[in-house]
C-alpha cells in the first residue's frame, strides 16, 4: 500500500499554466502541530482560571470550558495522529525490507 499519493506537477488553470515545487511538508503526520495545538488549549485554560470568578459574574464561564473541550478534543486527536504515525511506519518498513 503507498501512502503517499502523487500529485501533479503542472496545473492548468484557463490559459495560464502553475508549475508545483517538489517539496515535502515539513510535518508529514501532524503530530507535532496537534501537541503545539494541545499545549496552547491547556496554557489558555490555566491562564484562565485564575478569573473563574469573574468569567461566572459576567456568566462566560464557557470560555474556560470551552478551553478544556479544546484540550480534550486535542488530546484524542494527538492519539489518532500517533497511531496513524506507526502504521505508516510499519508500511514503510514491510515495502522496504533491508
Amino acid at each position: 500500500m503507498d501512502l503517499r499519493d502523487d500529485q501533479p506537477m503542472q496545473h492548468e488553470i484557463g490559459k495560464r499554466t502553475y508549475i508545483v515545487a517538489d517539496v515535502e511538508p515539513l510535518d508529514v503526520d501532524g503530530v507535532r502541530t496537534v501537541e503545539v495545538g494541545c499545549a496552547l488549549w491547556a496554557l489558555a485554560f490555566v491562564a484562565l482560571l485564575p478569573f473563574y470568578s469573574r468569567l461566572a459574574a459576567a456568566d462566560s464561564e464557557w470560555v474556560l470550558w470551552t478551553c478544556l473541550a479544546g484540550l480534550g478534543l486535542g488530546l484524542l486527536g494527538l492519539e489518532y495522529c500517533r497511531r496513524r504515525r506507526r502504521a505508516r511506519a510499519v508500511v514503510a518498513d514491510e515495502a522496504d525490507p533491508v
